[in-house]
């Protein structure tokens, strides 16, 4: 064998087991439901498919930043400063408790107006794409697992040597896999809207993700890393 190829060799055999571990691990943590889903069903439910997908965008784009900034190593410096670890936990904290706050209110206002004319304006009350896109990324840069994750996550895949391009890359995977898989819920739900407008069916779910998002918020608020 070519004494120039074998390296190379070695690094692809290297390379393509991690890379398919790093894709397990990371479908594993993107499917599994947390305060990213939870906001993506909620925003679907206000404002449709697209409020589901911009905000499968701006989390995607929250996730960018911190792959950015763990790469770069300020990540690190984060999250070893603890008085800006903590306030960043209690920004993102008291955000999801507003969100909740808000869904939980809209559910108790649509269930006071019982007229259908109601609940369809209510539904037709679509906010701007922006907004659903700014939920996203505030949502996502108010989690201070966020910091710890990519700083953990991105070294033990990065091939050697590979430096900021080899986390910068698997970042990008880990946002587009998210995209993807947030995108593919905000379409379900939406393909399903007809039933939650049609019923209370709206009205329990809108309840059930508001009091999800403020228990995610308080759990987020109380821990102590």
């Amino acid at each position: 064998m070519n004494a120039q190829v074998g390296p190379w060799l070695d690094l692809l055999e290297w390379r393509v087991p991690n890379f398919i571990a790093f894709l397990g691990v990371s479908l594993l943590i993107i499917v599994t439901p947390g305060q990213d889903t939870v906001l993506t069903i909620r925003n679907t439910l206000a404002g449709g498919r697209t409020g589901g997908i911009f905000t499968a965008i701006g989390v995607s784009a929250g996730q960018l930043i911190w792959t950015l900034a763990a790469s770069a190593g300020l990540a690190a410096l984060l999250a070893a400063y603890e008085p800006a670890f903590v306030a960043i936990r209690i920004a993102g904290a008291a955000y999801l408790v507003y969100l909740g706050a808000q869904t939980l209110r809209s559910a108790l206002e649509v269930r006071r107006s019982t007229a259908p004319d109601a609940l369809a304006a209510t539904t037709r009350n679509r906010r701007p794409a922006v907004i659903f896109l700014r939920q996203g990324v505030l949502s996502n840069l108010g989690n201070p697992k966020m910091v710890l994750f990519f700083t953990s996550l991105l070294p033990q895949f990065a091939a050697p040597g590979s430096g900021f391009a080899g986390l910068v890359g698997l970042g990008i995977v880990f946002c587009l896999m998210t995209l993807l898989w947030l995108t593919c819920c905000s379409v379900a739900v939406a393909a399903v809207g007809h039933v939650l407008r049609s019923s209370g069916v709206r009205r329990a779910v809108e309840a059930v993700t508001g009091a999800t998002l403020m228990a995610l918020g308080l759990g987020l608020a109380a821990e102590s890393r």
